[in-house]
């Protein structure tokens, strides 16, 4: 059991797949993070240009 288990540890097979899952990972994150700010931005962008139109600024 105890040599199964020193084989398991030291097998490296998967650990390029695994690194490639969390960069994606993270690079997922920065984009839905990006597009959250810039969704903002220009949600304020066109209220304001709404306000303009109107004549509410």
């Amino acid at each position: 059991m105890l040599k199964s288990l020193k084989q398991f540890v030291s097998d490296e097979r998967g650990m390029e797949t695994v690194e490639y899952a969390v960069m994606t990972a993270l690079i997922v994150a920065a984009l839905v993070a990006a597009i959250a700010a810039l969704s903002l931005a220009i949600r304020g962008r066109f209220t304001s240009v709404t306000g303009v139109i109107t004549g509410i600024n």
